[in-house]
């Protein structure tokens, strides 16, 4: 794990979702998943992620609206609970969800509102 984007990107993963998201996941990985989570980990989270353009709030709110349109959900509720994290709230994320109503369609919105509300109804206060 020499590489400085895994290192940088485990770090955010680990803020972001909890070591069970990110550490744990990152090191449960087998030959075969490998690439992915190397991929994930290191781009996604190590550079993407850190680029100075936007902060990690904005970042977590324009990935809820984009995992809608595409109708992600299993990546949506990971990037819920990740959202928090970063600050954004339960207020925000159901503004990001109403918007999708009319840019993404009612059925996509109906399942990313219940998905971003199992995820706010266990989250631990």
């Amino acid at each position: 794990m020499a590489d400085d984007r895994i290192k940088k990107g485990l770090a955010l993963a680990n803020s972001m979702f909890g070591e069970v998201g990110g550490a744990k996941r990152f090191e449960a990985a087998t030959d075969f998943t490998r690439p992915l989570n190397d991929f994930a980990v290191g781009t996604c989270f190590g550079e993407v992620w850190q680029r100075p353009g936007l902060d990690h709030k904005t970042r977590s709110m324009l990935t809820i609206a984009m995992l809608t349109a595409l109708g992600q959900q299993p990546q949506l509720r990971v990037h819920v609970r990740g959202a928090l994290s970063n600050g954004v709230t339960k207020e925000e994320i159901r503004e990001i969800l109403v918007h999708a109503i009319i840019y993404c369609g009612l059925p996509k919105a109906v399942d990313a509102f219940t998905t971003a509300a199992e995820v706010l109804d266990t989250k631990p206060a």
